[in-house]
């Protein structure tokens, strides 16, 4: 049984022609992938949406690399997130984004089609399928959550994939699938006409960072793509072999960037609010966020976080109200419906509170956010609902679980 397994296990591995062990065949990396894409996305931030433009250029950037990978046929896709941390992930099936806040760290178009094209090497090579086949996934639950007052507040509340999800984004790659990336990458890239040795110069630029520990970087893309002097060598000696030269797009990437760029006053306000916050100096925190939506009144994100500002100053209806214009500016976003629907529960506005914590469990399932309708659903006189909501907050851990099976043990004696 033992040899049947390996042998069926068995596949080779389309980016380097190397035997591997398989137990999950493409129909479920695919299925996965484009399961688990939104509710990732949405745990680390969102699509960052004021500059659709930005977007476009990023998929065409990434979309010519696809289109000269080993596995041109995947469905990729590629989207900018709304957060400030340095960092890019790629799920199974070539579902890849890029932080808002890797691409204010580049200088042109061939540092991000190296960024690019080494999250694609993830996806056609299976790396994440196979830690997960070896279990070497870590248990980074939604630590690259950005929303929260204090760090990872929903950490351990989020539910099923969107949870697996996480933990495929934020988990550490290994050196050899790094290295492997950064090799197969800088090919694409000089089958797609881009200069590889700015995937040279971007290493050098991490591992300088690296060594500085620069907030962000080191909880972003250096805890998930460890830098490495010995990244750096390989990455100029294939250089010296495949040849340097190549499109650079300087003037190009300037261009696309400059709304970002124009933008990057109001983000800082936002995280020099959110630093505040965690530290417990709201009237501070206050202040700057004001800052943040008097530059960019678009924002959701900046509204969300002065609805937590208020809640902590115990001024729900204030809260609700930036709550609501969340939702309004992105109706998607899974934390924005949440809190307002935490908010609207509290002000006991009961059709509201479902009504939002519905549609947020719909994109990321949440124990609170099923805790919360069970009690909808008893004040409504529903043991039923109460029953399953509660039955399915319990399933999770900590105080949120506690509190469902107390509950639950009251309403089914």
């Amino acid at each position: 049984m033992a040899l049947m397994l390996l042998f069926t296990g068995c596949s080779v591995n389309p980016v380097t022609g190397e035997n591997q062990f398989s137990l999950i065949g493409e129909s479920q990396e695919l299925a996965m992938g484009a399961e688990q894409y939104t509710p990732t996305q949405q745990t680390q931030g969102g699509q960052f949406y004021l500059d659709p433009e930005l977007t476009l250029y990023v998929q065409e950037v990434g979309n010519k690399l696809a289109k000269v990978s080993d596995r041109p046929d995947l469905p990729y896709e590629f989207v900018i997130l709304n957060s400030s941390v340095p960092n890019a992930w790629a799920l199974p099936g070539g579902k890849i984004a890029i932080n808002r806040g890797l691409l204010t760290k580049l200088d042109d178009e061939a540092q991000l089609a190296s960024v690019l094209g080494h999250e694609i090497v993830h996806a056609a090579a299976s790396h994440s399928v196979q830690r997960m086949q070896t279990g070497m996934l870590i248990s980074a639950g939604v630590a690259g959550l950005g929303f929260a007052l204090s760090d990872n507040q929903w950490a351990g509340l989020v539910m099923g994939g969107a949870a697996v999800g996480a933990q495929l984004a934020l988990a550490q790659y290994g050196q050899g699938d790094e290295l492997e990336s950064d090799h197969y990458g800088m090919l694409y890239m000089k089958k797609a006409g881009y200069d590889p040795q700015a995937a040279v110069e971007l290493q050098e630029i991490f591992l300088e960072m690296s060594k500085g520990q620069q907030s962000g970087f080191v909880d972003g893309l250096f805890a998930t793509h460890p830098p490495s002097a010995k990244r750096v060598r390989e990455n100029s000696e294939l250089v010296s072999k495949i040849g340097g030269g190549g499109y650079r797009g300087a003037d190009v990437y300037r261009k696309k960037t400059a709304t970002l760029r124009k933008y990057e006053p109001a983000y800082e306000a936002h995280d020099e609010a959110m630093k505040l916050a965690t530290d417990g100096d709201m009237t501070a925190a206050l202040q700057k966020i004001n800052k943040a939506i008097e530059i960019l009144p678009r924002e959701a994100m900046f509204y969300s976080l002065r609805g937590r500002i208020y809640q902590e100053q115990k001024q729900d209806k204030k809260a609700a109200a930036d709550f609501e214009k969340a939702v309004s500016l992105y109706p998607e976003m899974f934390v924005y419906r949440l809190n307002n629907g935490l908010t609207a529960l509290r002000l006991n506005n009961l059709d509201e509170a479902r009504e939002n914590l519905t549609q947020a469990n719909q994109v990321v399932p949440t124990s609170i956010a099923f805790l919360r309708l069970g009690d909808i659903a008893v004040k409504n006189n529903n043991r039923k609902d109460a029953i399953a909501y509660y039955s399915t907050a319990a399933k999770s851990n900590g105080e949120v679980a506690e509190e469902a099976r107390r509950k639950l043990a009251v309403i089914t004696q």
